[in-house]
């Protein structure tokens, strides 16, 4: 089936907007692939450095252009979760590529931090920049010129985005990116998030809430709710830069080793060398974009991803904007109920029938572009299907059920759980901001009420355990942008807020800072732009100024005159706080040189 005329209208769009920018870049690309294999132009002293602690065979196979070298970026390190897999995975890579005739080396490691750890702590406030200093770090590892082709280890936050930026960069090397998985199901989140909610009304102590989060987060692999990190793992499969079927299977597992194998030996098969050249700048393009967009919202995504997204894409010279991300949400429909947008997590989701059925309810209507290149091949249609642990340790696949295998998780296409996605952008005379709703009942789609102003989360925190955020309200709280301080995400807010919600308040939240990809039910217009910092128009919303937010058309205002608006002084905020400890002083440069977040809030893209 063609896809969706309101799809193509908007790809074409995106098509024309980003010709000089595409064109600038895959003539770049194309200049790069076709000097040929790159260790043909090193000097013989810089081939023996590249090779030094090969074996003799190895040696000589790098010493002419017919094996092909594969290059490892690998996210590992062995104190969080999700990347604690990878330890094992370049001997079993190697292995694999030997196996294929191909030698592997690990080009790099990248910084991975985690936000579970950071949050309300100063390091997050490197969070959102260690995204652009993972692409740097993949940069320096593949620079040296050794390789045909790449693979890349990365699950979490910023770590995808930042190797999809570096992947992009080097788009004339074929790249498959490789994940490690979900962990197993431990203390159902909403379980979790009951817990959180108690401790911060004081009637549960520090035992038990630690108790609890240890049981969620319990072992090895991705935590399971559907956050950054499992959005980032159905971009990747849905934009064609896994294996099909990758994503979501658990790590130690038989499948998720043979998976592994097989994208090593697939990664070397797509090298200039054979006959399916894939690079990866010529294989993403404007549809492989939407196809990402499409997936967010079909599955109620990461707000994050609003940034991520569009930094992505002009890594590839793609000129991605809320705007079209904000249309595509009009016209996609939810399919997925993934907590926070529902009680299961994504190995429930995985169960149920996962990203091969997901993708397959989505072609059946033309809600996704089909006729696109990924690394196993050509069409998304390859990508509809369920994977399975086949004979002598392969992979094996079969088509995707036709029928879901829980219907509260997974719905049908001609029955969504909502028509529209989970992403809008709102605009009005306070800037730009998005919103996520796929988690907001729609009673509180729109609010309007007094603004209460703070200039950091802990001010709201403190203001509620002193009894002080009685009533309907909007919080504004500004200076979190990535100037200010790193955009920091402000997860702290959500039990509080939820928790007045649950009072039966009518609340909401608007920052120019981020919210965790986990939150949802409270109506939260982030990202906000122009930031405080910047003297955005939230900078100059006063103590008790009527503020409209509504998601149904779209719009935030503070309901005062353009006139008085434009005549305030913007109001300042003593950031000296956020200039040092913890690395903070590291990223100056960062905060000084950072674009907007409609561009990305990246030192690359304004």
């Amino acid at each position: 089936m063609t896809v969706d005329p309101r799809i193509a209208a908007i790809t074409a769009r995106i098509v024309e907007r980003s010709k000089p920018s595409r064109e600038l870049y895959l003539h770049r690309v194309r200049n790069a692939a076709a000097k040929g294999v790159h260790r043909s132009v090193l000097g013989c002293g810089n081939l023996a450095h590249g090779f030094a602690v090969c074996s003799p065979s190895e040696k000589v196979a790098l010493s002419g252009d017919t094996v092909p070298n594969l290059g490892i970026i690998t996210s590992y390190n062995d104190m969080l979760s999700a990347h604690q897999p990878f330890e094992t995975y370049p001997a079993m890579i190697r292995q694999a590529a030997a196996e294929a005739g191909g030698i592997a080396q690990v080009a790099g490691g990248v910084p991975a931090m985690c936000d579970g750890v950071t949050q309300g702590q100063p390091g997050m406030e490197l969070s959102l920049f260690s995204r652009d200093l993972i692409a740097m770090a993949a940069g320096i590892g593949l620079s040296h010129n050794m390789f045909d082709s790449t693979v890349y280890l990365g699950v979490c936050d910023k770590i995808v985005p930042g190797l999809m930026i570096a992947a992009m960069t080097f788009g004339h090397l074929p790249a498959v990116f490789i994940p490690a998985g979900p962990m197993t199901t431990g203390l159902p989140n909403d379980e979790k998030a009951r817990v959180r909610q108690l401790y911060a009304e004081g009637k549960i102590g520090r035992d038990e809430l630690l108790d609890a989060e240890s049981k969620s987060y319990h072992g090895p692999g991705t935590c399971t709710f559907y956050g950054t990190a499992n959005s980032n793992q159905m971009v990747m499969e849905i934009m064609g830069f896994h294996m099909p079927g990758a994503s979501f299977i658990n790590p130690g597992t038989p499948l998720r080793d043979a998976l592994t194998r097989e994208a090593t030996k697939r990664a070397l098969a797509i090298t200039a060398l054979g006959n399916e050249f894939t690079p990866a700048g010529e294989m993403i393009d404007e549809r492989s974009i939407v196809n990402g967009v499409i997936g967010l919202h079909a599955t109620g995504g990461s707000t994050n991803h609003t940034m991520h997204l569009v930094a992505m894409a002009r890594a590839a010279g793609i000129m991605l904007t809320w705007q079209d991300i904000s249309e595509l949400s009009d016209i996609i429909p939810l399919l997925a109920r993934v907590y926070p947008n529902g009680l299961a997590d994504v190995n429930h989701f995985h169960a149920a029938g996962g990203i091969g059925y997901l993708i397959g309810q989505l072609l059946k209507t033309g809600m996704i572009h089909e006729d696109v290149r990924t690394v196993f091949g050509h069409g998304l249609q390859a990508y509809a299907i369920d994977v399975k642990l086949g004979e002598n340790g392969t992979v094996a696949r079969e088509r995707a059920p036709d029928v879901s295998h829980d219907p509260k998780v997974l719905a049908t296409i001609d029955k969504p759980f909502q028509a529209t996605g989970g992403l809008k952008m709102l605009t009005g005379n306070l800037g730009k901001a998005v919103i996520k709703i796929s988690a907001v009942k729609p009673e509180r789609h729109i609010i309007e009420a007094p603004a209460k102003i703070f200039h950091d989360q802990a001010s709201l925190n403190d203001a509620f355990k002193e009894g002080k955020l009685e009533g309907n309200f909007v919080a504004v709280v500004r200076f979190q942008g990535p100037k200010a301080n790193g955009m920091p995400e402000l997860h702290k807010l959500t039990t509080v807020l939820g928790i007045l919600q649950d009072r039966g308040q009518m609340v909401a939240l608007i920052t120019d800072g981020r919210m965790s990809g986990a939150s949802g039910k409270v109506p939260s217009a982030i990202h906000m732009t122009p930031e405080a910092k910047d003297g955005g128009p939230i900078s100059k919303i006063r103590e008790g100024d009527i503020i409209r937010l509504d998601a149904t058309t779209g719009e935030i205002n503070v309901l005062v005159s353009d006139t008085e608006l434009a005549a305030r002084a913007p109001a300042e905020a003593d950031l000296d706080g956020n200039e040092f400890g913890m690395g903070r002083e590291l990223f100056a440069p960062f905060r000084a040189m950072t674009g907007a977040a409609e561009h990305g809030a990246s030192v690359f893209f304004h």
